[in-house]
């Protein structure tokens, strides 16, 4: 019986060693730094070896790190390679796992995920929800989507959308009494949500708003509850315009400001670093990218730029 390491502690040494950084390392297999760390730590501990020597400016690898490093990377590069062979050699994956936010996922992409599947029949779809930080070594998806306000920096993170982020409510909220300068805001509820991208207080700073006092503020743990009350009539809600682009075009929903105190952050498709050129996770990047242009689309036609 093979006596063989931890493999999550073995992929976690391997990136470290190979880039001689646990924060490269990281970045690679988008994890945090401190994961890397412990899953070394790990090795080192079942090794009865130590891997690295950590000082406070550099981080040099031991001879023993040395040894087992120049065993596993050859490892996994025929790993790697013989399975880029058989791909090549077969149908797509039987599965695609692809990781989003709750709301993104009910109001974007299972609307337009139908156009997908069609132009890849053999590829079931595996939809989850999360807005953890991505994690593929405690994770099995094979594309995460995130949105972010700094540049990812990864080779494998494909911008795909930018998302601005807006005031919207019902129509029938400020059919008596329009909505024309930020201080009106404070006639009215807003609404707030544990996983909101911009705070009330950040738009009202966006917005030189003097006094943020909102007749009340309702509280709501994810986007969607928010959402759906502001669609309710029950108060403004700050989301993301593309979510809502449909139902403003249709006069569902309606946004009272505009783009005025918008932030903008952008959204990407992350893959695992080893699976970034496989041909269904390349298909699915482009695939998702056009959709997008759609949407930005029929968002330049709802508002002023």
């Amino acid at each position: 019986m093979r006596k063989i390491p931890p493999l999550n502690a073995i992929k976690a040494f391997e990136a470290a060693g190979r880039h001689n950084s646990f924060t490269r390392a990281s970045e690679e297999l988008c994890v945090s730094h401190g994961a890397i760390s412990k899953q070394v730590a790990l090795l080192e501990s079942w090794l009865n070896r130590k891997l690295f020597i950590r000082t406070q400016s550099q981080l040099e690898i031991t001879p023993a790190g040395k040894t087992l490093l120049g065993a596993i990377t050859p490892a996994f590069d025929r790993i790697a390679l013989t399975a880029m062979q058989l791909m090549e050699d077969v149908t797509p994956p039987a599965v695609l796992n692809v990781n989003a936010p709750p709301t993104f996922t009910m109001r974007w992409l299972i609307p337009r995920i139908s156009s997908f599947q069609k132009a890849h029949p053999d590829t079931e779809i595996k939809l989850t929800t999360s807005t953890e930080p991505i994690n593929f070594l405690e994770f099995t998806y094979d594309i995460a989507i995130r949105g972010s306000h700094v540049d990812l920096g990864l080779e494998h993170a494909t911008p795909f959308m930018t998302e601005t982020i807006i005031p919207i409510c019902h129509p029938d909220l400020i059919l008596s009494t329009p909505l024309k300068e930020p201080e009106e805001i404070n006639q009215f509820t807003v609404i707030s949500y544990g996983t909101e991208p911009m705070k009330w207080s950040e738009w009202a700073s966006a917005t030189k708003l003097k006094e943020f006092r909102p007749k009340n503020i309702l509280q709501f743990e994810q986007m969607y509850f928010a959402l759906q009350a502001a669609s309710e009539g029950l108060g403004i809600v700050l989301v993301p315009l593309f979510l809502v682009a449909d139902d403003i075009a249709t006069g569902k929903l309606c946004a009272p400001f505009g783009i005025l105190g918008s932030r903008q952050r952008k959204y990407y498709a992350v893959s695992r670093f080893v699976q970034k050129e496989k041909p269904i996770i390349k298909a699915f990047c482009k695939w998702i990218n056009q959709e997008s242009i759609s949407t930005e689309q029929v968002i330049k036609s709802l508002l002023p730029h």
